[in-house]
Order: structure tokens, then sequence, then C-alpha cells
């Protein structure tokens, strides 16, 4: 009992001493021990380290689960060390929604089988959705997290002790100077040198782990690029699968909307008109001067007119079938209208080949 007494009245007393002295260094009534340079520069970089980590991982579920409820949800099932619901994405429930509609209104009907079509795409996307979710959780948020809950909360805990060891430290200057007598000062000079050594020590300790601090940005820039290269992969995946539905949708759209016959049909009339027909007029995108800028403002082109003339394509395109006419980006090919053709199609002519090419994905020269 009187042991703990003591113990008690000694860590007061040191807690009394280390308040004592932070409290006049604040007021500038007594002197701090600095650290060097090359110290605090660590002390720097580490703080500089743990903030942006924890931004950027907070962000990160930002973004892949944008819903602040369900991202609590998340949390308390992680600190509860219980396994998360495996939870539907949004486009997989879009095209669940799709696929019922189409079972309603008739599966066989032109939109029925249309339904089916996107809302299985959905579906696709929803799973290339989950698999970059989870993999960036993996690969990515769970190195980060690692980082804040266990590396820097034993740099924390050692700054702390270094901290008090620099205000022991300081408080035995502050009592070595104020010593009179040779006994007192003899005392002073022994808790000094107890509380330098522990001080020194206790320095080496935190600075071996804020070196660390280098091992910890290697670990996170392989992670970075396996999170970007799992975001890569998702976004390529998903835009494939969307240029398969536009194939699909494309291939069935003429058979669905027939387009009315442009000219005059008569046979003993010339095959083409020389005005242009009267059909609504097609949407394109201005082309950027600069390469990697996204078209903000949409623009109309003038229908194509039954002449001939040159056209560059916009985006890549490969022909659904041995009707339409593959595309490369930058090219120039040889465009003209036909009577009856759908008003969103042309008739490409590249060298000996020819076939129908999609009007969006062409710019019309003058």
């Amino acid at each position: 009992m009187d042991f703990s007494v003591k113990k008690l009245a000694s860590d007061a007393g040191v807690f009394f001493s280390r308040a004592v002295q932070f409290t006049q260094e604040n007021l500038g009534q007594a002197e701090k021990t600095e650290l060097d340079a090359h110290f605090e520069n660590l002390l720097t970089r580490a703080d500089n380290t743990k903030n942006w980590t924890e931004k950027i991982l907070r962000q990160t579920e930002v973004l892949l689960q944008p819903s602040p409820s369900a991202r609590v949800e998340e949390f308390l099932y992680e600190k509860l060390d219980r396994k998360i619901p495996s939870r539907v994405t949004t486009a997989e429930l879009l095209g669940q929604y799709m696929t019922e509609a189409a079972n309603d209104f008739g599966p066989s009907t032109p939109y029925g089988q249309t339904l089916i079509k996107v809302g299985e795409t959905q579906k696709h996307l929803g799973t290339a959705e989950r698999d970059f979710i989870h993999s960036s959780s993996i690969n990515f948020l769970t190195p980060l997290r690692n980082f804040l809950e266990g590396d820097w909360k034993t740099i924390s805990k050692e700054r702390r002790i270094l901290q008090n060891r620099r205000l022991d430290l300081d408080a035995c200057k502050a009592r070595l100077k104020k010593a009179k007598a040779a006994e007192a000062k003899a005392a002073a000079e022994h808790e000094l040198r107890v509380a330098q050594t522990e001080f020194d020590r206790q320095a080496e300790v935190t600075r071996l782990l804020l070196e660390g601090i280098s091992s910890t940005h290697v670990n996170h820039l392989r992670c970075l690029h396996e999170f970007a290269e799992a975001q890569a992969t998702y976004f390529a995946q998903s835009y494939q699968y969307m240029v398969d539905l536009q194939k699909q949708l494309g291939s069935s759209r003429a058979e669905l909307f027939p387009a009315p016959v442009v000219g005059n049909t008569d046979p003993a009339s010339p095959p083409l008109s020389t005005s242009p027909p009267p059909a609504t007029l097609p949407v394109l995108q201005v082309a950027s001067s600069n390469p990697g800028e996204v078209p903000l403002n949409p623009v109309e082109v003038p229908p194509p007119v039954s002449g001939t003339r040159k056209a560059r394509v916009l985006y890549d395109y490969e022909a659904a079938d041995s009707k339409e006419l593959s595309l490369s980006a930058d090219e120039l090919i040889t465009v003209y209208s036909l009577p009856g053709l759908d008003p969103d199609w042309l008739i490409g002519e590249r060298g000996n080949k020819k076939g129908k090419v999609p009007v969006t994905y062409l710019e019309l020269l003058s």
C-alpha cells in the first residue's frame, strides 16, 4: 500500500514538473531543447504523410461508395469484425428492373428485346464495378488503413514519450541552474545526466521510426499503381460493353425505325437528288483543337446531301455486318446518301471498299 502511494506521489510530481516546464516555455520564461534540422524535417514529412493519407483514404472511400449511409454501415461492420454483406450495385439493380420490365411487356416485342439487351449490359457494368471496388479495397485502401492504424499510432506514441523526455530534461536543466548548495547541485547534475541519457535513447528510437516513412512511401506507391491498373481495367471493360451494346442496337434500329424515302423514286428520274433530305439534323460533337479536351457543346451539322463529299472519321468503328464499313479515327473517306437510307447513316467509300457508316462518327467536310 505504501509503495502504491509513493508511486502515485512520484507520478504526480513528474506530471507537475512537466506541466510547469511546458507552461514556462510557452510564456518564454524557460529554455527549450531544440531538435536538429534533420529530425524536424523527418517530423514534418511524417505529419504530411499522415494528413494526406487520411484525405486520400477518405476520398477514395467516397469514390468507391458514394452513399454516406452505406459507408457508415461498412465502418460499423469493420469495427465489429463482421463480414460486410454483399450489396447490389446501382447498375445491377437497373439491369434487374429492365429485365423484369421486359418480361412484363413481352420479351419478344421490340421494346422488350431492347430492354433485355440494355439490362444485360447494365448487369455486366455492375459486375465490373463490383470487381473494381473489391480490388481497390484490398490492394489500396487496406494498406492505407494499416499505416494509419498501425505504424502511425506507434510513431505518435513514441513522439509523445520523446516530448515527455524533453520536458524532463529541460526541467532538470532549470533545477541545476537554481541549485545553490553543493549537495543540491550534485543531485541536480545526476538527474540531468539520467534525463539526457533517456532523451537521447528515445530520440534515436523515434528517429528510426520516422525514417521508416520512406518505406511507407514505397509501399503506397506500389498500391497506387495497382489502384490505377484496376481502374483502367474497369473503364476498359465498361467501354467494351457499351460498344457491343451500340452494335446490337444499331443493327436492329433500321429494322425497327425504317427511314422515309428521300429523293425522287421515279425510275426515270436520276437516282440522287441534289437537295438535302428533310430529315432531322444529326448531332455531332465539335472537334477540339486540344487532343485531350472533351467537346463541350454539340452543334448541328447539315444533313448529308446526296452528292459525294469528304468526311473525317472522329472515332474508331467496327462494322457489325458485311453491309457496314469499318472506320479508323482521323482517316478521310468519301460519303454519300442513297434514297431510303436511314438519315443516321451514309454510304462510305475507301478505295474499293464501301458500306454503311454512322453519321455520328463523322465530321463532314465542305
